[in-house]
């Protein structure tokens, strides 16, 4: 299935953080947070302003991205946990 968002969201693929820390020390599953870091699958032509102009996002498919805790919604696009979110909840473009 092919998947766009519309206006200024993107569509995010989280980046799964290593299951070990630097000292070698393994955490299970249930000690582990959800990782802030992503890649962006898709996005949206961008948001439009008040006169109607439409002003492009500065994401693109295929960067990576760190973004709040508690932003986006979870979505499940073709068995893949994916999450879409307003291109202000990205904190950053990783380089």
């Amino acid at each position: 299935m092919n998947f766009r968002p519309l206006h200024d969201r993107v569509l995010v693929r989280r980046i799964e953080a290593d299951a070990k820390t630097t000292g070698g020390i393994i955490i299970p599953d249930t000690a582990k947070e959800k990782p802030q870091e992503g890649e962006v699958v898709s996005a949206g032509s961008g948001a439009r302003s008040e006169n109607g102009e439409v002003h492009p996002l500065e994401v693109k498919t295929g960067d990576k991205i760190l973004f709040g805790k508690w932003s986006g919604t979870e979505v499940k696009i073709d068995g893949e946990d994916l999450i879409i979110m307003k291109e202000s909840d990205i904190l950053g473009i990783m380089s």
